[in-house]
Order: C-alpha cells, then structure tokens, then sequence
C-alpha cells in the first residue's frame, strides 16, 4: 500500500494525445491541473506554433490563448481505445492523482471554446496508429 504523502514526490509520465500528436509529459502528481495545462500548452506553443492535426489530412485546430480552455479525458478501457473517452471534468486546483491518474496513462486532451461558460461537451479526438498505417511510412 502506498501512502498519500509518498505519492506526492513522484512524477508521472502521461501521454497526452490530440489527434495524431502525442505529447509526452512528466507531471507532478501533487500539481493542480492548472499547472499542467499551463505546462502542456507552453509544450504546444513551442512545437506545434500553427495549430494540431485531428488526423493526417486535416487543417490544423488552432491552440487556446488560454490553458484553461484545455480539458482532458482518460479511456473507457485501457485495453479498447475504440470505447471512447471519459471527460476528467478536472477543475484548476484538482490533482493528478485526485483525478485517479497513473504512471505511463495515455490522457486525451481538447480545446474547449473560450465563449462556453458552461463547460459544455467537448470533442475528444485522438488517432491511434493502424497496422496498416505503419506498413505505409
């Protein structure tokens, strides 16, 4: 059993997707979401300036001006991505841990628009690569 106060100095490696982006990050498992989206959209910013691709073929998706429109989603099933996300709802001082987050998860991330105040339903889109897709590159 692992006690709440040992938790609090690990890092967890979570595997934020977008698309076909996936953006490896160290968090801090005792960090409030806000600094995670603060962390992630700096990464986003820096790397991807014009925007992520929903898939290889699409127009880039514009990035937030602000990290809290970034929200976030973990699977169904760790085992059948094809079962689809579940909205984290996390709020700016939840925790990583709070939240029920592991080492090494795989989190889909979304833009939510900065007008919707109510925290509507957000689009997850995240593209795991395909057998076949492999075999063409």
């Amino acid at each position: 059993m692992v006690r709440r106060n040992e938790i609090d100095d690990i890092d967890l490696s979570i595997r934020f997707k977008f698309g076909v982006h996936t953006i490896f990050l160290f968090v801090d498992a005792s960090s409030h979401f806000s600094d995670v989206s603060s962390e992630l959209l700096e990464v986003l910013q820096e790397r991807f300036p014009d925007g992520l691709k929903a898939d290889k073929d699409s127009p880039p998706t514009a990035l937030p001006d602000d990290s809290s429109q970034i929200e976030f989603a973990v699977l169904r099933s760790q085992t059948d991505p094809s079962l689809g996300w579940i909205p984290l709802h996390a709020k700016s001082d939840d925790t990583p841990v709070g939240k029920g987050l592991k080492d090494n998860q795989t989190v889909a991330f979304a833009f939510r628009d900065a007008a919707d105040e109510d925290f509507g339903e957000v689009v997850f889109e995240v593209a795991f690569p395909t057998y076949e897709e492999e075999m063409e590159e």
